[in-house]
């Protein structure tokens, strides 16, 4: 593991690290811990009800127009300067203190097309309808309305506790996480420019895994990057009794479903992570029909620039040269989506300094290393493209109960995307609020 993670920290990044990312302190200033806690327990009813009542009204990508009015309304009322419409339904709070450092706080806003089968009380009944007929659910499946309210929670604490420290508060409500193009629409719509530049970017997600209360802290790669490749292999339709008359493009599409694997398993370095799934594949209409094309969708996973584009590349020879191999009447279509979601680089000296920091707050016992996922998160946009400092560190969300006997053998945990993914409201704010304020009063400077 250790050889592993020299590697991956020795790789040379896509992005520069600021020099901001000096040391901080291993635990809260004097006085925070206890204004912290008391301003949390004092608001921790209203930030539930407000979490539920996201959670029973959920938005899909690129349509949050409602949650983004409400964030909006909740940072105007703490004193914050409010844009609204940045890049779409993004919403940006600043709060000016005195001269100090800029922190941006980023929370996600977005629902999925799930209908929830939770069966809690807000649990959410919104329908809409599907492009192709019929109609879908809308559920916050991914914890995106924990990350809203935990953003609106901190964001109204520092408000109410800038006695207690100096510098410029950016709150960052972003739309279109699930679809990739949320931190890109922001970007693209002069979140750099038109607002002040932050020193530290910081984000939290909720965590499937980890009980309520706990929190998880990874040092490096944290999420990958996040490829979509559609690849159309073309044949010469005919009988299924005289394959001999035809180009079978779904026979050439299994060779290189097969052929495919190779690059993860034969072109990259065993020690570089990557991954190439094919999960989608369509063709045909009928059992003694032979098609005319077939349509495969793959996801591509890695984490530096120098393996995606080794994948990449890869797929596009393996394609073109198995369909010559298979005597493919014209070359495959191959298009690779151009908003790719990067990869999410924790910058070390901060991720650890912030597991300290959550250790001294919580006990180690509740702060867990969580080793890096190949899952995409389009936050790493953000400080790359700053070029500062980021951290993306988990936030517990299950009841323990529920961990405990899932640990025990029992039944598994709901993973996120599910319709049975239930966060366990009251701990997690609890923590997610606490552990993000001391964290921006740890960066922010002291008065």
């Amino acid at each position: 593991m250790w050889i592993l993670l020299s590697f991956l920290a020795s790789l040379v990044l896509p992005f520069a690290i600021s020099a901001h990312a000096e040391p901080r302190a291993d635990s809260p200033r004097p006085g925070d811990e206890a204004a912290v806690a008391e301003w949390v327990e004092a608001h921790l009813a209203e930030l539930t009800t407000l979490y539920r009542h996201l959670h029973a009204n959920p938005e899909l990508s690129l349509e949050e127009k409602e949650t983004a009015a409400r964030v909006a309304l909740e940072l105007e009322a703490a004193g914050y300067d409010v844009t609204t419409a940045v890049g779409g339904h993004g919403v940006v709070g600043v709060l000016e203190n005195g001269a100090g450092p800029t922190v941006l706080l980023r929370g996600d806003m977005d629902a999925l097309p799930v209908i929830e089968a939770t069966g809690l009380p807000y649990a959410s009944a919104v329908r809409v309808a599907r492009p192709g007929g019929g109609e879908t659910g809308v559920m916050h499946a991914c914890g995106h309305d924990v990350h809203t309210a935990n953003l609106i929670g901190t964001a109204q604490l520092l408000a109410e506790l800038r006695a207690r420290w100096r510098g410029t508060v950016l709150v960052v409500a972003q739309p279109a996480e699930e679809l990739g193009l949320g931190a890109r629409g922001m970007l693209g719509d002069g979140l750099l420019e038109r607002f002040p530049r932050p020193d530290y970017a910081v984000a939290l997600h909720v965590s499937n895994e980890l009980a309520a209360g706990d929190v998880g802290t990874t040092e490096g790669w944290a999420a990958a990057n996040v490829d979509s490749v559609d690849i159309t292999v073309f044949g010469r339709g005919g009988h299924g009794a005289r394959p001999h008359q035809a180009s079978d493009p779904i026979v050439t599409s299994a060779y290189l479903v097969t052929a495919l694997q190779t690059l993860v398993s034969r072109r990259v370095d065993p020690v570089a992570p990557a991954v190439v799934t094919v999960g989608s594949i369509h063709g045909g209409t009928k059992h003694n029909v032979i098609p005319d094309s077939v349509h495969l969708q793959l996801t591509v996973r890695s984490y530096s620039d120098e393996v995606r584009a080794q994948l990449l590349d890869g797929i596009r020879q393996q394609a073109n040269d198995v369909c010559r191999a298979f005597q493919c009447p014209q070359a495959p279509e191959i298009r690779v989506k151009e908003t790719y979601t990067p990869a999410v680089y924790n910058d070390p000296a901060l991720a650890g300094d912030a597991t300290r920091l959550f250790a001294s707050l919580l006990g180690t016992d509740r702060v867990a290393v969580v080793p890096a996922g190949m899952g995409g998160e389009d936050f790493g946009m953000l400080p790359r493209a700053a070029g500062v400092p980021g951290l993306l560190y988990r936030l517990g969300s299950v009841d323990p109960a529920r961990v405990a006997d899932a640990a025990a053998g029992g039944e598994p945990l709901p993973s996120l995307h599910s319709s049975r993914y239930a966060p366990l409201p009251e701990p997690t704010l609890r923590t997610g609020v606490s552990t993000l304020a001391h964290l921006a009063l740890e960066l922010l400077a002291a008065p």
